[in-house]
């Protein structure tokens, strides 16, 4: 009886030690906007920022859009851990037009990361990136870019590009201003054109700009 009671106190012991070493164990809090601007050129400032799990490994992680009246970029932050160190290491960059209008959006929904940027001025371009972690480059990769250029003042037609790029569908539509006098509405758009054209995985780094796709685009057109 006396042996079992020893065994229990030394079990409980163990469990006590094994509790109290996983209660000490360090933990990886969130970046801090300092942290953050330190990856960013001078003089820059954090426009919005989004923590997430954003490779599915259980670790916090951060993007976020800052930059200068230069330079503005959207940058992945992922966290790591081991047993010697953690922290958060940068895992992509997209450079973003220099004159936003507003700050972006940032979401996570389902494994992908939505990013939503208006920038321009009388005439504006509306942008919505999508990009999904790729596990085997251990990348974000765009999957999916929709964008928009119009007139704030409806003085000229707008142009909208959607592009899936997982399978290279991409539509297209021009909406001409509506100065018949006839309905409410600012254009009329011609008919969707449907197009398609594969190319290799474009990853966060290469993320095209939306005002040059849309000039590419236009000058097809004619």
């Amino acid at each position: 009886m006396k042996r079992s009671k020893t065994m229990w106190v030394g079990m409980g012991l163990a469990l006590a030690f094994v509790g109290t070493a996983g209660a000490q164990e360090p933990k990886l809090e969130p970046m801090t906007q300092s942290m953050l601007v330190d990856y960013l050129p001078d003089d820059s400032q954090v426009e919005t920022r989004l923590d997430g799990d954003f490779n599915g490994d259980g670790i916090g992680d951060t993007v976020y859009v800052g930059g200068n009246d230069e330079k503005r970029l959207l940058k992945l932050m992922l966290g790591y851990k081991d047993e010697f160190d953690w922290g958060h290491s940068p895992a992509g960059e997209a450079a973003l037009e220099v004159a936003p209008l507003g700050s972006a959006s940032l979401s996570f929904k389902k494994g992908v990361l939505i990013v939503g940027d208006l920038t321009g001025g009388t005439t504006a371009t509306a942008t919505t990136y999508r990009y999904r972690y790729d596990a085997q480059t251990k990348r974000m990769r765009l999957i999916g870019l929709d964008a928009e250029r119009y007139s704030r003042t409806n003085s000229h037609d707008t142009f909208k590009l959607s592009w899936n790029l997982l399978t290279g569908a991409r539509i297209v539509q021009r909406g001409r201003v509506n100065d018949s006098g006839k309905g409410d509405e600012a254009y009329r758009y011609d008919p969707e054109r449907k197009l398609s054209s594969k190319s290799a995985p474009v990853y966060m780094e290469e993320t095209p700009s939306p005002d040059a796709l849309i000039d590419a685009e236009l000058e097809a057109e004619g």
